[in-house]
């Protein structure tokens, strides 16, 4: 049962919705225009906001949807929870189905931690929100947002499994943003 959820939280997770809403929306493949990144983000500067908006929903919720079943399947077991919402959001990030190169996972964390951690989930999304509207820049405020989810998931967490699945996945996102790190510190990252 539990390598059963796992595996299906990596496969809800390996669902590229960045490519497959561009290309049946708009006819173009999102890995060959703007950044090349298959995240919401990247959509919004490819095919416009609204799809931008889609692909971050349903982002978030294939991180969501395996961890809420699996919370109703084995309700008494963080370990599994963690491993189910770890497993969808490297899903995102190493999906199969396109040679292992996906997205930065950020939706996908979020839709994780609205089901574990809702509190350190939505003080992340309102930093992300302020941080770009502020600065335009979106990586930017995956980065903050990472921060703030991660020190309110301290205090907040119903089981000390869950806070270290944010620092987890913050660690993680850490890399998958090592270029626009590197670009923010020479100050030419992309605005939306």
């Amino acid at each position: 049962m539990v390598a059963a959820l796992v595996l299906l939280g990596y496969l809800a997770g390996s669902i590229p919705f960045g490519v497959l809403v561009t290309r049946w929306a708009r006819g173009v493949d999102v890995r060959a225009e703007g950044s090349g990144n298959i995240g919401a983000t990247n959509v919004a500067r490819v095919a416009g906001k609204k799809l931008g908006v889609l692909v971050l929903v349903l982002d978030a919720l294939k991180g969501a949807l395996p961890v809420v079943l699996a919370l109703r399947m084995i309700p008494d077991s963080p370990r599994v929870h963690v491993a189910v919402g770890l497993a969808a959001f490297l899903g995102h990030c190493f999906p199969v189905w396109l040679k292992f190169r996906g997205g930065k996972g950020v939706a996908t964390a979020l839709g994780v931690l609205l089901v574990l951690v809702p509190q350190a989930a939505l003080a992340g999304a309102a930093v992300y929100g302020v941080v770009l509207v502020a600065t335009r820049v979106s990586s930017l405020g995956s980065l903050m947002a990472g921060v703030v989810a991660v020190g309110t998931a301290a205090f907040t967490a119903r089981a000390l499994e869950y806070a270290v699945l944010s620092g987890l996945l913050f660690a993680f996102m850490l890399w998958t943003h090592r270029s626009n790190i590197s670009r923010l510190l020479r100050r030419t990252e992309r605005r939306l």
